[in-house]
Parts: C-alpha cells; sequence; structure tokens
C-alpha cells in the first residue's frame, strides 16, 4: 500500500504579510517581466528623442526665405505700438497771436511759458524749440524766436504755427 502525500498548508512568510519593510522583500517574477518591458520602452524613446534633436538642429542650418522676409519687414499686427512724442515748447498761432510789441519778458512768459533756450551772451533772445518724434520713425522740429529791446519785446517769429491745440502737431492716431 502506498503511503498517502500529506499535504500541508503554507504558512505565510513574513514578507507577505506585511511585517516586514517592503525594501527587504522578494519582488515578484511580474516586476522584473515589467522593469525588461519598460527598459525596450525607454530604448525606443531615446532612439526617437534623438532623431528628433538631430532634425531640428539640422533644419536650424538652412533658414527658409520667408523667415528672412518676416524678420526684416514683419507683419503690422507683429510689431509693437510706437508713441508719437512731443519734446520742448508748443506754441500755436492763437499764442503768436496774443503778442504785441512792447509786452514785459514777465507777460510774454505767461503767454507762451518758459522759453527753452535762453542766450546766456544775449539775454533778449528767447528760443521756444518744438521737438516731435513720430511712431513711425518721422522727426519734424518747430522754432519760434522772441526777440526784446530794452526789456520790451521788440519782434518775434520762426517757422509757421499751427491753426489751434496740438491736434496738428501731435495727431491721435488709431492703434493698431
Amino acid at each position: 500500500m502506498k503511503a498517502k502525500k500529506k499535504y500541508s498548508v503554507p504558512t505565510p512568510s513574513r514578507a507577505a504579510t506585511g511585517s516586514m519593510p517592503r525594501s527587504s522583500r522578494v519582488k515578484s517574477s511580474t516586476t522584473r517581466h515589467r522593469g525588461s518591458r519598460g527598459s525596450a520602452c525607454t530604448r525606443s524613446l531615446l532612439v526617437a528623442g534623438s532623431c528628433l534633436a538631430a532634425t531640428l538642429m539640422l533644419t536650424g542650418c538652412g533658414t527658409p526665405a520667408w523667415i528672412s522676409s518676416v524678420k526684416e519687414n514683419p507683419p503690422n499686427w507683429l510689431t509693437p505700438y510706437r508713441v508719437d512724442i512731443g519734446q520742448g515748447n508748443y506754441v500755436s498761432e492763437s499764442m503768436a497771436a496774443k503778442l504785441k510789441e512792447g509786452l514785459s519778458k514777465d507777460q510774454v512768459r505767461a503767454i507762451l511759458g518758459t522759453p527753452l533756450l535762453v542766450d546766456p551772451f544775449r539775454s533778449d533772445r528767447w528760443d521756444y524749440i518744438f521737438d516731435i518724434r513720430r511712431g513711425d520713425g518721422e522727426k519734424e522740429r518747430r522754432r519760434f524766436t522772441v526777440i526784446f529791446k530794452d526789456d520790451a519785446l521788440s519782434s518775434f517769429g520762426g517757422d509757421p504755427l499751427p491753426k489751434e491745440g496740438g491736434e496738428g502737431i501731435l495727431p491721435s492716431r488709431p492703434a493698431r
């Protein structure tokens, strides 16, 4: 008669019950299989990334013609808005109409404002200079000179003056 095999129920090990720290547990075979498969994916991603980097470096060597034309002459919506900049004393035709011969220096200063330039060697001459630099790069300069004799206004004149207000000199441009 054959002896019957005694089957024993395996007792769970310490690693299976969780009483051991995770770092000392033995990894299962599925984990090993997944690790080898992951290295193949990593290799293929590395090859694809290398090909992409090489392609980008080679396309940087030759620039298409349309890119250089955009650099030289960018579209209007791509350029920043540049403000018109006015500096100096703005003198209009209506301000000049208030001047009369015989006015004192204080009266002229009240009408036209403080002059931009007072010649230290000839204190009887005041120069009112107005510069404007437009956003499109155009520059313009207007001069108006006032001459005194014995601290009284004797003559005035200069470049053609705008009619009224600063609209002729600083027109409001629409935003792009």
